[in-house]
C-alpha cells in the first residue's frame, strides 16, 4: 500500500518554508481520547469467529465502513471514497517481533448500532468498535463528517501501533475523479489557538474537495522533505499506547470530508475533527437510541423457531441500515446495497435502485416504516421521466453530473409496473388516501407509459421488453422480446392501479383497469403455457414462438395477485418445479433449471442463486397452498443471516457449492426483505386493510408450533399485537393490545369459525408432518429432502418427497384429533425419539423411509390415511 506522501503537483506550489514546516518532528495533537461509553448491551447480537474473507458492513445514512473480517476496510464519508486498505501494526516494548494486527482478528460482533472486531494477541487485545451516525446536516462552514471507529487498546506492555492506509479521496463513480489526492501534515499552529490540532489532509488540484484525518495523541510516519529523491513512501499514523494512562480509553480515527470550497480549507477540516471528537458520546447515544425506538416500534415475531425470530429482526435492521441520505437534497433513500468497492469507485450496488427498493418496501410496509415507504416513493417520483416512466439506477453522485449521458437510469422496464404495484401496497396497509391524492399525476403518468401501445411491440396487449431490461440483463441468443415475468407484473400492476382508481373514487378508470387484468391473465395463460414441460416459458418472441427455458419467473404470478386470486391456470407442475433439485438448492433458488444446456452455476443470470427469487417462490408456495414447500424455502433466506455478513443476507450465491459469488453484494437490501414478506404474508398470511381495520390470516404455522406472536402491528392509527396458539384441532389468532374490537380479523381458509370476542378460530388438519431441514454447510452441495407436493383429500394426506437416491427421512407426524388408526404407505410409522419429544409439540409419530436407488435425485410418494 504505497501512496505520495506529498504529491508533486502539490509539493510545487508549496513555499520552502512550509515544507520544512510540514517536515519536521508532529507537536502534540488537541485531540483527546475518550472515557468509556454506556455502550447497550440489552438489544439483539450476533457473534461469530472472525474470518478474514468473509466481510463485514457498517452503514449509515451519511457513510459507510465495508471490509474483511481481519479488520482491512474502506471508508466512505457519502459520497466520497475517503480511505481503504486500513492496516494495522504493533510493535511491544521488549518484545523484537512486529506483530500483524490484522492476522490477530478473532471475533466479530454485530449489534444494531455498531459493529465491533477484536483482535487478540498474547500481549494484548484490540477492539474496532465502528458505527455510522443517524443522519444530520453538518453545521455551516463545517465539513461532512460519516463513520466512527474507536480503538479499544488492553495493552500489557507499552506498544506502539501504526495505522498503515490508503488516501482515496474519490467521488462515487461515475463522477469524475483527480487521481491520487495529495497528502500533509498539518502541524498546530502556536500563534493561533483554534488551530491547535494536527491532522493529515487531503488535497486535490481543485479547492471544492478534500479531507482530513487523525487519530488524538498520533503522529505521522514518514514524512519526506521535497528535496528528496521522488518515491512512494506509505501514509501511516503512529500512536504510542501507555496501558497505565490509556487502559480503558477510546481512540476515535477522526474522518471529515469538505465538499465545497468553503469547507475543504485546513482550517474547516480542523475545525471539523475538533467538532467530531467532542461530539462522538452524543452521537453516539443518538444512535443507540434510534435503534432502541426502531426495535420498539417495528414488526417482530415470537415463534418456537429462535433462528427464524432473529433473521427477522435482523432483516428489518438491515434494511434500515441502507436509508441513505441524497447528497445535495433534503432525500432519504434506499442504496441497493454495500461491498468492497476494491480499486473501483462504487462499493458494491452502492446506488439508489428502483426496483431494488419497490420490491423491498413490501417489506417496510411489513413491518410498519411508512414514513420510508412515502421517503422512497417521493424519491422515485421527482425523478420520473416527463413520460412517466420511473426509474431504476441512480448514482449518489448523479446530482452533480450530467447524469441523462449515461444509460443507467431508465434501463429497466419492470419499475414502471412495481412503482404502481407498491403505491397500492402502501395504501392498503395505511389508509393514507390523502397521499395518493397528492401524487396522483405521477400514477397516471406511469400507468399511461405502461398502456402506450407502442409499449406493445408485437400488439398482444401486453407492455413488453423494448422498454428496458425486464429481469435478465444478458440472455444466449439475444434479449428476449417479452419475458413472463414482465407480463406478470403488468397483469398485477393493472390491478394495482384498479385498486388505486377505487380508492380515488374513479369507478370507470378501476373497471378499465381490472378488465385489462383479466385480459392480461388470459393472454399470459394462452402465450405462455408450455404443456410439454406443464408449466410455463421464460419469454415469448416477436414472432409468437417460446423461449422454454426451466426458470424461476412464473413464481411472479403469486408476488400480488389481486384479492389472492390466481392468474395461472396451470399451477401444480410449476409450484412443484420451484422446490425440486433442478430449481431449489439447499441455500435456495436457481433462475435458471440446472438441466437446461445454458445452465451455468458460476453465471450471473443464467443459474446463480439469488435470495429474491427463493422469497417470490416461497410466497408462490405458500399463497398455493404448498406450506411445507414454503417454509423450507423461507429457512433458506433466514440461514443466509449468519452466513457471510453477519446480520446481513448476501445478492447472490453458487447455483452448485453453498457459498457467495465473488462479486455478490454482502450487504444487499431486497435479500434481506425477502425473509420478512415470505414470512408475514405467507408463513402468517397476513394481509391488511387500513382502511377498514381489518387483518386477513391466512396462517400456514409448523406443525410442531405451539404458538407464535405478531407483536407491534400497525393498523389504522393503533398498535396491536396478534397471538396465534395452537391445541388440538384448532388454531386461535386472537388481537392484543388497546381497543382490540375495533379491529376485525378475517381468512379465506376453509373451516374457519367467525370472528368472535376479539379471536378467530381456525380448523387444523387432522394429521400433519413437519419435515426436518438444517442449514448446509459452507461449500456444500443440495443434499436435503423436499417435499414437491402435498395434497389433502378426505381423510388423506399425500406427499411427493424428493431427495439423494437412496437417502433415508424422517418425518413427524402430528396427529391433531382422535384417530380410531394412521395407516402409511410408502414409508414406516415408529414412536418420536428422546430429541423429538423436545419440540414445542411433539409429533406422536415418525414417518421414516428411503429414497428409491439410483442416480441424482428422486421422488417418492408417501400417503397417509386415517
Amino acid at each position: 500500500m504505497q501512496k505520495h506522501l506529498l504529491s508533486f503537483r502539490r509539493a510545487a506550489a508549496l513555499p520552502l518554508f512550509a515544507l520544512t514546516a510540514i517536515s519536521i518532528h508532529a507537536q502534540p495533537a488537541s485531540f483527546a481520547s475518550l472515557p468509556q461509553l454506556p455502550f447497550d448491551t440489552a438489544g439483539p447480537v450476533l457473534r461469530a469467529p472472525a474470518q478474514p474473507q468473509k466481510p463485514f458492513t457498517v452503514a449509515g445514512p451519511r457513510g459507510v465502513l465495508v471490509g474483511q473480517q481481519d479488520g482491512t476496510l474502506e471508508a466512505w464519508v457519502l459520497p466520497v471514497k475517503l480511505l481503504s486498505h486500513l492496516a494495522i501494526e504493533a510493535r511491544i516494548q521488549g518484545y523484537t517481533v512486529p506483530i500483524d494486527v490484522n492476522a490477530q482478528a478473532a471475533q466479530v460482533e454485530v449489534r444494531p448500532d455498531r459493529t465491533i472486531l477484536t483482535y487478540s494477541h498474547i500481549g494484548f487485545t484490540v477492539r474496532q468498535i465502528m458505527f455510522v451516525p443517524p443522519a444530520g446536516n453538518p453545521a455551516p462552514g463545517l465539513a461532512a463528517t460519516g463513520p466512527v471507529v474507536l480503538f479499544e487498546f488492553d495493552c500489557l506492555h507499552p506498544t506502539d501501533f501504526t495505522f498503515r492506509f490508503t488516501p482515496n479521496l474519490a467521488w462515487m463513480w461515475p463522477q469524475r475523479n483527480e487521481g491520487t489526492p495529495g497528502v500533509e501534515w498539518v502541524a498546530p499552529d502556536p500563534r493561533n489557538p483554534a488551530a491547535a490540532h494536527s491532522f493529515y489532509a487531503f488535497h486535490t488540484d481543485y479547492p471544492d474537495l478534500a479531507a482530513a484525518l487523525t487519530i488524538p495523541g498520533a503522529e505521522p510516519g514518514i514524512l519526506a522533505p521535497y528535496q528528496e529523491r521522488p518515491r512512494d513512501y506509505p501514509v501511516e499514523l503512529k500512536l504510542h499506547i501507555d496501558p497505565a494512562r490509556d487502559h480503558g480509553r477510546l481512540f476515535p480515527l477522526l474522518m471529515a470530508v469538505g465538499m465545497n470550497p468553503a469547507t475543504a480549507t485546513n482550517a474547516a477540516l480542523g475545525a471539523t475533527l475538533a467538532q467530531l471528537n467532542t461530539q462522538i458520546p452524543a452521537l453516539y447515544a443518538s444512535q443507540a437510541q434510534t435503534y432502541k425506538d426502531l426495535l420498539a416500534h417495528s414488526v417482530s415475531i415470537e415463534t418456537p423457531d429462535h433462528s427464524l425470530d432473529e433473521a427477522f429482526q435482523w432483516a428489518v435492521l438491515s434494511i434500515e441500515q441502507l436509508k441513505t441520505h441524497v447528497p445535495n437534497t433534503d432525500e432519504t433513500a434506499l442504496v441497493a446495497g454495500y461491498y468492497a468497492s476494491a480499486d473501483s469507485a462504487r462499493p458494491g450496488f452502492g446506488w439508489f435502485f428502483g426496483r431494488d427498493a419497490l420490491y423491498t418496501l413490501y417489506a417496510v410496509n411489513g413491518y410498519g416504516n411508512f414514513a420510508l415507504s412515502r421517503a422512497e416513493l417521493e424519491f422515485l417520483i421527482h425523478r420520473q421521466r416527463a413520460d412517466g416512466k420511473i426509474m431504476h439506477e441512480y448514482s449518489q453522485t448523479a446530482g452533480a453530473i450530467d447524469w441523462q449521458q449515461f444509460p443507467y437510469e431508465y434501463a429497466a422496464a419492470d419499475s414502471t409496473p412495481l412503482f404502481l404495484l407498491a403505491m397500492a401496497d402502501y395504501v392498503r396497509a395505511t389508509g393514507d388516501t390523502a397521499f395518493l391524492a397528492a401524487h396522483r399525476d405521477a400514477v397516471e403518468k406511469a400507468w399511461s407509459f405502461e398502456t402506450d401501445p407502442a409499449h406493445d411491440t408485437d400488439h398482444d396487449g401486453i407492455y413488453d421488453n423494448s422498454q428496458g431490461t425486464g429481469w435478465v440483463e444478458s440472455w444466449p441468443g439475444g434479449m428476449p422480446h417479452q419475458e413472463i415475468y414482465l407480463a406478470l407484473l403488468d397483469q398485477q400492476a393493472s390491478s394495482a392501479y384498479a385498486y388505486l382508481q377505487t380508492q380515488l373514487k374513479d369507478d370507470a378508470k378501476a373497471k378499465a383497469a381490472e378488465q385489462r387484468a383479466t385480459t392480461l391473465a388470459k393472454t399470459i395463460n394462452t402465450e405462455y403455457y408450455d404443456s410439454d414441460r406443464s408449466c410455463y416459458a421464460f419469454s415469448r418472441n416477436v414472432d409468437g414462438s417460446l423461449d422454454r427455458t426451466s426458470t424461476i419467473y412464473p413464481a411472479l404470478a403469486w408476488w400480488d395477485p389481486a384479492g389472492g386470486k390466481a392468474i395461472l391456470d396451470h399451477t401444480e407442475n410449476c409450484l412443484r418445479q420451484f422446490v425440486a433439485s433442478p430449481l431449489n438448492t439447499d441455500w435456495g433458488t436457481r433462475d435458471v433449471a440446472n438441466t437446461e444446456k445454458i445452465y451455468d452455476g458460476m453465471s450471473y443470470h443464467q443459474g446463480s442463486v439469488w435470495p429474491l427469487f427463493t422469497g417470490w417462490a416461497a410466497l408462490a408456495e405458500y399463497r398455493a397452498n404448498q406450506p411445507l414447500a414454503g417454509y423450507q424455502l423461507l429457512k433458506e433466506n433466514a440461514n443466509l443471516t449468519r452466513a457471510q455478513d453477519l446480520g446481513a443476507d448476501t445478492e447472490l450465491l453458487s447455483g452448485d457449492f453453498n457459498i457467495p459469488m465473488g462479486r455478490s453484494t454482502s450487504h444487499q437490501l431486497w435479500s434481506s426483505a425477502m425473509v420478512i414478506t415470505p414470512t408475514l404474508r405467507g408463513l402468517f398470511g397476513i394481509s391488511i386493510d387500513a382502511a377498514t381495520k381489518t387483518i386477513t390470516v391466512n396462517p400456514h404455522l409448523p406443525a410442531s408450533w405451539d404458538h407464535a406472536t405478531l407483536h407491534n402491528i400497525s393498523i389504522g392509527g393503533q398498535t396491536i399485537d396478534l397471538l396465534f396458539t395452537h391445541s388440538g384441532a384448532q388454531t386461535t389468532v386472537k388481537v392484543l393490545g388497546e381497543n382490540p374490537a375495533h379491529i376485525k380479523l378475517a381468512t379465506t381458509l376453509p373451516g374457519a369459525n367467525s370472528f368472535h370476542d376479539g379471536q378467530l378460530l381456525i380448523e387444523r388438519p387432522a394429521v400433519e408432518v413437519e419435515p426436518e431441514f438444517s442449514a448446509p454447510l459452507p461449500g456444500a452441495r443440495t443434499e436435503s429432502l423436499r417435499v414437491l407436493n402435498e395434497t389433502r383429500a378426505d381423510n388423506r394426506l399425500t406427499l411427493t418427497l424428493e431427495g439423494p437416491a437412496g437417502s433415508s427421512f424422517r418425518l413427524p407426524v402430528f396427529v391433531n384429533s382422535h384417530l380410531r388408526k394412521l395407516d402409511v404407505n410408502g414409508a414406516q410409522l415408529q414412536p418420536p425419539t428422546d430429541t423429538e419429544k423436545q419440540h414445542s409439540n411433539v409429533p406422536q409419530l415418525i414417518a421414516t423411509g428411503s429414497l428409491p436407488a439410483g442416480q441424482g435425485f428422486q421422488t417418492l410418494t408417501v400417503t397417509l390415511t386415517w
